[in-house]
């Protein structure tokens, strides 16, 4: 799959955002190694903890779904900045999709390609657990 593409259902999954405190939307659209991709938006909530991140969003339905491989996420934001995931999107996807690429586009058409790994070096995962 193109980046261009998984970019443009990205931007289709921002455009559904729920936003009305930050009014910050971002869109996520999530290829699996099966071909399928599953989109999302961030939905925010007064209690601002209880917001989620357009990423998770999409990494939550994909799982529920039985997916389990994953190869590219496209995140997409209205900043004039490629913007990265939250540092909880990054834990989570490094949970369940390590390998991943991870595409960044912002608002004035800049695309960045990074790696998981690269946004979260020395990462805490699992295999911390099994020494336990």
């Amino acid at each position: 799959m193109e980046n261009n593409e998984l970019i443009k259902i990205a931007r289709l999954a921002q455009a559904q955002a729920c936003a009305p405190y930050s009014h910050f939307k971002v869109g996520a659209a999530l290829l699996t190694q099966s071909g399928r991709i599953y989109s999302g938006c961030n939905v925010e909530s007064s209690s601002y903890g209880l917001t989620i991140c357009a990423e998770r969003v999409a990494l939550f339905k994909a799982l529920s779904e039985g997916e389990r491989h994953f190869t590219k996420i496209a995140i997409t934001s209205d900043s004039s900045q490629v913007c990265p995931p939250c540092g909880a999107c990054r834990q989570v996807l490094m949970d369940y999709a390590p390998d991943i690429e991870v595409i960044l586009f912002n608002d004035r058409g800049d695309i960045q390609e990074i790696s998981l790994r690269e946004l979260l070096p020395n990462a805490f995962t699992s295999n911390f657990l099994k020494t336990l």
